[in-house]
């Protein structure tokens, strides 16, 4: 008696790293809406003209954005790029451990 298995790891391996890709190639814009729901609002001048330019770069594009960031608001006091890059830390380690 014999048997023939064939494992296909190189099918198995672009699924799943295609998979992984496309999750990774959203984090961008999803860290674009995490930084304009950290921004705080007086206004709302502060999130309107925050965009994200070639999908990989958060403009904050206002005189003060520099001094929100820096913790100046007390609805934000921790500024907003330190929060940001916290949530892109841990979409990215969930993409890769499988979590999300």
């Amino acid at each position: 008696m014999s048997f023939k298995l064939t494992v296909d790891i190189k099918t198995n391996i672009n699924t799943t790293l295609k998979s992984m890709q496309k999750k990774i190639y959203k984090i961008p814009v999803d860290a674009h809406k995490f930084f304009v729901k950290e921004t705080p609002v007086r206004s709302g001048n502060a999130r309107r003209n925050t965009v994200l330019k070639n999908n990989k770069n958060i403009v904050a594009n206002y005189p003060y954005a520099q001094r929100l960031d820096e913790g100046y608001s007390q609805q934000s006091p921790q500024g907003m790029t330190e929060p940001t890059l916290d949530f892109i830390t841990d979409e990215f380690i969930k993409i890769m451990t499988g979590k999300k």
